[in-house]
């Protein structure tokens, strides 16, 4: 089960940190800026600071689509340095992708296959026929959209059906009918514990990524207590420029898993 490496990394490493590459090239320091390869330097010395620390890598892919061919080639350089060096880290592919079936299996190839991800973010809007190709791939994860972290994710997610709100109606859709192969787990903001200690009551031991702690306002203790599963784990706390852009990144990653490990006892 592709959720077997992240339960073994988490146990390796002692930690539930996810760090975002979310390397836009404007924020990069100037040594990196002027580098052939900006994005992949720089990346291979976050990874490298972090390593230690970190149970998955999540590059956000608008930071390398926005520089089209070059960005993707860099990508394609951190995940080949990433399987390299660091195999058994979990590696996360934040694209967000949404599209009829047919359109979905040219993202599975090019995610899976060609990256190399282990997992890729997903809308759920269109429905199980759409993700398909996703959910089919038992080697690989889905991660599902459920309750976002941003402020304005209360539009459509809190809109309520026979007294359930949309996020906990995805959550049992995708826990009761799209999980045949073990293989989704679900996105839930950290900006809002009360929900995802629902979700938790609802999908059982399933594993989230949870976007939000840091910069958003997402506090580590709330996240911690709301989202464990029985197992003391079932939690990516994912922290992208409060990590990569800091002035120590090891010091900051490392402070973010002992945080987090002191409510997790």
């Amino acid at each position: 089960m592709i959720l077997d490496k992240f339960n073994q990394r988490v146990a390796k490493a002692n930690s539930l940190v996810c760090v975002g590459l979310d390397s836009e090239l404007g924020k990069l320091p100037e040594r990196f800026k002027k580098k052939p390869q900006p994005l992949f330097e720089f990346n291979k010395w976050i990874i490298d600071q972090t390593a230690e620390f970190a149970a998955a890598y999540k590059p956000n892919m608008a930071f390398y689509e926005a520089l089209g061919e070059d960005g993707l080639r860099e990508l394609k350089l951190t995940m080949e340095y990433l399987q390299k060096t660091h195999p058994n880290i979990f590696t996360i592919c934040d694209a967000k992708r949404a599209d009829i079936g047919n359109t979905n299996h040219g993202y599975v190839t090019a995610v899976f296959d060609w990256l190399g991800f282990d997992s890729i973010t997903l809308h759920p809007y269109l429905g199980r026929e759409a993700l398909k190709p996703f959910l089919d791939r038992a080697d690989k994860a889905s991660i599902i959209l459920c309750r976002t972290s941003n402020p304005g994710a209360g539009e459509l997610q809190d809109l309520t059906f026979d007294g359930k709100p949309l996020w906990q109606l995805v959550a049992e859709k995708v826990a009761n009918d799209w999980n045949a192969n073990q293989n989704c787990l679900l996105v839930v903001g950290a900006t809002y514990p009360a929900e995802m200690k629902k979700i938790r009551s609802v999908v059982g031991d399933m594993t989230f990524l949870v976007p939000g702690v840091g910069a958003q306002g997402g506090e580590v203790k709330a996240t911690v207590q709301a989202g464990l599963n029985q197992d003391k784990r079932g939690l990516m706390i994912s922290s992208s420029r409060g990590i990569i852009f800091a002035d120590d990144p090891a010091a900051e990653a490392k402070k973010l898993r002992d945080e987090i490990n002191r409510y997790r006892q």
